[in-house]
């Protein structure tokens, strides 16, 4: 007899976490990898933090905690929203999960049903997309352009056909780095608004940005989902913690399925994080080093003869084209890597349709790896 398997499980692989792999192989076989493929700060966790998690551990049970997180920790959080964005947010619609990726899964549930349609433009982060046909929810794809800034427009969803239930925003998004200032996020989110389209708002790079103004989508009303991440700004991957500011006709749905699903987010992490807030003369030292190597890719990589970029106002990644080079991105980060040791990830993992002619180089690193990347890329491309 032939046991069911669920086509829910059917989903793409991540690319990226191939690309991990094979670059750890490497490593282990005694060569060196310049890493410009993962999209992870390349510090640890702040030293504040650190010390909050060593006192926890002597002095807190760590066990479970309410499903949407520690008291102190969603305080801190709504705190944040004062001090960043002028936002009063009550914390019974703060929810702390388990990384970015569970309150997506959380979101995607509690928003929309099976069968329901949800946008994001191409190219974009992968686990959208991913998470939403394993939940059954259709994704609609939207390719966007440099001319778009890599970012969804009414103008681009007036383009769909059928109607649409939700959107996925990312500002600053990942590949490309690109963000909505406030006028066009607010455009956006009106559009959506008056179109019954519910908007989910990806801002966990948010604090990583360069000479533009960010703009949380919690300034133009109360129905967007907004996820945020403890990963990318504060330096805190894999403590895995996130957090969500969940519209108000959400919260108990949302409750009841991280209940459900998670329980609660790491104990051990959340009494570390309530320290986070207080660690941003350290957290903005990490940015600062971030703007030194995005500037050195912006200046070196045309140099290299990759000039086609996408804008870089935030996050640590830039978005290249590299269709006079190749027209298979996975086959040139290969040899890439093992020609020359530098990893970076294939644009096919962001844009199936048009990233076999695009990669993503993560600039989080050292400014040291980022000058040695460079220098070996304009030798192995001349």
């Amino acid at each position: 007899m032939v046991l069911k398997v669920s086509r829910r499980g059917q989903v793409p692989p991540f690319i990226v976490m191939d690309v991990m792999q094979a670059a750890a192989d490497r490593e282990a076989a005694g060569a060196d990898v310049l890493h410009l493929e993962v999209g992870q700060p390349a510090t640890a966790a702040p030293r504040g933090v650190i010390e909050a998690a060593r006192r926890a551990l002597e002095r807190d049970r760590l066990g479970y905690t309410l499903a949407f997180g520690i008291p102190e920790l969603r305080e801190r959080i709504a705190g944040h929203y004062r001090d960043w964005y002028g936002v009063d947010v009550g914390i019974e619609r703060i929810a702390v999960t388990k990384g970015s990726s569970a309150a997506f899964l959380l979101a995607f549930l509690a928003a929309f049903d099976a069968g329901d349609r949800v946008a994001m433009v191409t190219p974009g982060y992968p686990a959208y997309r991913n998470i939403l046909t394993a939940l059954g929810i259709t994704p609609v794809m939207i390719p966007s352009a440099a001319e778009h800034r890599y970012q969804p427009t009414p103008a681009l969803l007036e383009t769909l056909d059928g109607p649409l239930d939700g959107l996925v925003v990312a500002s600053p998004s990942n590949p490309a780095g690109t963000m909505l200032d406030p006028d066009r996020m607010r455009t956006l989110l009106e559009y959506c608004r008056s179109r019954g389209i519910r908007v989910v708002s990806d801002e966990i790079y948010h604090g990583i940005v360069y000479d533009v103004t960010q703009a949380s989508a919690l300034r133009f009303g109360d129905e967007t989902i907004v996820v945020n991440s403890f990963s990318k700004y504060f330096s805190m991957t894999g403590w895995r913690l996130g957090w969500m500011i969940v519209p108000p006709e959400l919260v108990r749905a949302v409750e009841c399925l991280s209940q459900n699903l998670f329980i609660s987010s790491p104990s051990l992490s959340q009494h570390a994080a309530v320290a986070a807030f207080d660690c941003h003369e350290e957290l903005e030292a990490n940015v600062a080093r971030y703007r030194r190597n995005r500037e050195v890719l912006l200046n070196e990589l045309p140099a290299a003869g990759i000039t086609d970029l996408a804008p870089a106002d935030g996050a640590f990644y830039i978005y290249a084209g590299v269709s006079r080079f190749t027209n298979d991105s996975v086959e040139f980060c290969s040899r890439m890597l093992a020609e020359i040791g530098v990893a970076c990830t294939p644009g096919v993992d962001f844009d199936a349709g048009r990233g076999m002619a695009t990669v993503r180089l993560s600039f989080a690193g050292s400014t040291r790896e980022m000058v040695e990347a460079c220098a070996r890329l304009r030798t192995w491309l001349a």
